[in-house]
């Protein structure tokens, strides 16, 4: 597999305290989270973590492949929405790993065409192309 050349539009930058028992902001202040793991990890779950700070990023950014898409099939996407479920667990060789869920849903058009639009924008989205080939992702339209 080939690493990916592009041509960089803008750049996000934020830095994380304590790692998953801190802080986390981004350089230009519009993001100052606190960060707790999940109770199911053993934390407080009092804070959001990455695995949600992930699912919110991948679900906003496909949802915006959705759009384009869309627009370039003339096909109406309005009101539809996109949910992103981020697991994590170990992983065979004793680290740990993620898999994600997309479930696309598209009111306005057939199941079919559903379908073809999800396909598209998972081949656009820069969060699909990152993880492809590297952990699971599941696509279903609901």
């Amino acid at each position: 597999m080939t690493i990916q050349s592009i041509d960089v539009l803008y750049t996000a930058v934020a830095t994380a305290e304590n790692g998953r028992d801190g802080r986390v902001a981004s350089d230009d202040g519009n993001l100052d989270v606190v960060v707790n793991p999940p109770k199911e990890l053993g934390g407080s779950g009092a804070g959001t973590n990455p695995e949600q700070l992930f699912a919110a990023g991948y679900s906003a950014c496909f949802q915006s492949a959705l759009g384009g898409v869309a627009r370039q099939a003339k096909a109406d996407v309005s009101g539809s929405r996109v949910t992103a479920k981020v697991g994590i667990g170990k992983s065979a060789d004793g680290g740990f790993g993620l898999t994600v869920e997309l479930a696309v849903h598209i009111p306005n058009v057939d199941e079919a065409t559903a379908k073809e639009l999800a396909e598209k924008a998972h081949q656009v989205c820069p969060y699909s192309n990152a993880t492809r080939g590297n952990i699971a992702v599941e696509l279903s339209v609901i």
